[in-house]
């Protein structure tokens, strides 16, 4: 069979002819590519548009396409759109979930990669948003605060990295107007419109503590005001204390290092499932492999990486310096034998001091965009960003692919199961 188009060409095309359309149904604080995007691969994978709950008709827009000689059947049309990506859905998908707070879609991949199919996703940072694009061929949707829950298209599964907010502490309602002013509100008035029946939150493991508790009993009050359960029971949440949710909340941490990942990586990931669909989330048990770093280093990095003796001289002061105040960290040096490296941060770009690579007869190197990857689990054709500075934000941003893809095998089981 021969493609008329490849993806690219495709979307430029459709970008100018479904502009007018677009216009009329994109939410303040995103582009309209978004909304087109978004509209082409519903079309593909035979899913609800964007705002077609408020008019948006399929068969307008398939027209539109038509006209342009941009389709001519499902097919074809989805196998252009597939030309040029190096990570799409399988032709058979088993579930469809939403991608919000989507970074550059590292828990997407964990998701896609066990039969999901994103049908929608959000982010608010355009950098983030460009290497999104790339490897998924979506630009996301921006501002989450601009956009009406009831113009997502339905789904069985909400994912979220939401940022970790505090919420004020006066009078406590157990509703969803206790979360107002937060970013956490966005993802509420979606699960309460939307209804889902699973949601997974992912966070730092900071959260568990995160003014003294008082951030995760208003998250997890909240939930259980709208019909959701997790592994902590509804009494627990309502009438126990914070230190004992604490002491709950913290089996639900998991670690990268467990899953085969190479990083000593924590993060909390609160399944959540509507009242009724099950009792008990069973949370994966770890994988049991050895990891090494040898393992996800590139034979010949670029010299640019070895850092300079400014630098390593600063590293060791500070490290000194450190550990005289009880602060007990400086850098973190592993060689090829290390089981793991500290994790990775967003602020990697600035020095690299949490992970460095030692050499031999030379300064210790940063990882390479690609390193970092690897030591978050995601796949080598998967594309990075061509800024350094960008690629490590959001590699130090991200979450350990597969991790979430341990996470989203038992959920896609008790979907089978439910249905």
């Amino acid at each position: 069979m021969k493609l008329a188009v490849n993806m690219n060409e495709l979307l430029v095309k459709a970008e100018v002819a479904l502009e007018e359309e677009a216009l009329k149904n994109c939410p303040e604080g995103t582009t309209t590519k978004a909304v087109i995007h978004q509209w082409l691969h519903a079309i593909c994978y035979d899913n609800q548009l964007f705002a077609e709950s408020s008019g948006v008709n399929k068969d307008e827009i398939l027209k539109i396409l038509k006209s342009e000689k941009l389709y001519t059947n499902k097919k074809d049309f989805k196998c252009n759109m597939q030309q040029g990506l190096a990570l799409f859905p399988d032709d058979k998908t088993s579930f469809r979930f939403i991608d919000l707070f989507a970074g550059i879609g590292g828990v997407r991949l964990g998701f896609q990669n066990n039969n999901g199919l994103c049908v929608f996703s959000s982010e608010f940072d355009r950098h983030a948003q460009d290497t999104y694009f790339m490897n998924h061929g979506e630009y996301p949707f921006g501002d989450i605060t601009k956009i009406s829950p009831e113009l997502i298209p339905d789904h069985d599964v909400l994912l979220a990295g939401f940022p970790c907010q505090p919420f004020s502490h006066a009078g406590l309602k157990l509703g969803i107007d206790d979360t107002r002013g937060t970013l956490f509100h966005d993802i509420a008035k979606i699960l309460e419109v939307k209804k889902p029946k699973f949601a997974v939150l992912e966070n730092v493991k900071g959260l568990v503590s995160h003014d003294k508790g008082y951030t995760l009993q208003v998250v997890l009050r909240t939930l259980i005001s709208m019909g959701y359960r997790c592994n902590i029971s509804k009494d627990l949440i309502l009438s126990g204390t914070t230190k004992a949710v604490q002491t709950e909340a913290k089996k639900m941490v998991m670690k990268s290092i467990d899953f085969g990942v190479p990083q000593n990586r924590q993060r909390i990931y609160i399944v959540l499932w509507k009242e009724g669909l099950m009792d008990k989330f069973e949370y994966p048990s770890p994988t049991v492999e050895s990891t090494r770093v040898g393992d996800v280093l590139e034979d010949e990095p670029d010299s640019k990486y070895t850092i300079s003796d400014k630098l390593w001289a600063g590293h060791r002061r500070r490290k000194i310096e450190n550990k005289k105040n009880g602060k007990g960290f400086g850098y973190g040096l592993v060689d090829v034998d290390s089981a793991y490296t500290n994790t990775i941060s967003a602020r990697y770009y600035k020095d690299g001091s949490e992970i460095l690579i030692e050499q031999k007869n030379k300064n210790p190197r940063k990882v390479t965009p690609r390193e970092a990857a690897r030591l978050q689990g995601f796949p080598e054709k998967f594309r990075y960003s061509g800024s350094n500075t960008q690629a490590y934000k959001q590699f130090g941003n991200s979450v350990s692919v597969p991790v979430v893809s341990a996470i989203a095998k038992v959920i896609k089981g008790n979907l089978n199961g439910s249905n």
